[in-house]
């Protein structure tokens, strides 16, 4: 069997963009590999589905890359994301009063209440759902699915500003 070779090659960092190039060599042909990083902002209007996927998809096409594995990462503990319906609002409508069943608001079991009676539900809404995602990268585009959007879930009642961190793996 044959050991690959591994060797970094060039670094470039810029305010908002981090790219790296790694070269894995086999016998044969040369396969390239980048990495891209950049933060994406969100404002949200307080708890509810924020659709992202435009802006993301707007990014990974910046990117110029065709194929790869893309990492989107929430920088929170009271908001999460999301790969979901985004043909019927009904379904969001849905999945908040599910959540607002099982989790609901000022429940006496919750202890911590620092930033009042929704705080440690967003909290737990966060751990029922998840901080990170990953899509696969074909033909220059997100591989969704034909109703799949991306959306950040605000788990807190109040407006907040949001941090995505995105990053693509590929060529």
């Amino acid at each position: 069997m044959l050991e690959p070779t591994f060797s970094l090659g060039e670094t470039s960092i810029s305010a908002c963009q981090t790219e790296y190039v790694t070269h894995l060599s086999f016998e044969g042909p040369c396969v390239t590999l980048s990495q891209a990083t950049t933060t994406l902002d969100f404002d949200t209007a307080g708890r509810g589905l924020l659709e992202i996927t435009t802006a993301v998809a707007r990014w990974v096409q910046s990117t110029g890359f065709k194929t790869g594995l893309l990492t989107l990462f929430i920088r929170h503990t009271s908001a999460s994301l999301l790969v979901q319906e985004n043909a019927d609002p009904d379904v969001q409508a849905d999945l908040e009063r599910f959540f607002a069943r099982l989790v609901p608001d000022g429940d006496p079991l919750f202890r911590h209440r620092d930033e009042g009676p929704d705080d440690m539900p967003a909290h737990v809404r966060s751990a029922l759902t998840a901080v990170q995602l990953s899509i696969p990268v074909a033909n220059g585009r997100m591989a969704l699915g034909t109703w799949q959007g991306i959306y950040l879930w605000e788990h807190r009642k109040r407006p907040h500003r949001r941090q995505v961190v995105l990053h693509l793996m590929g060529s």
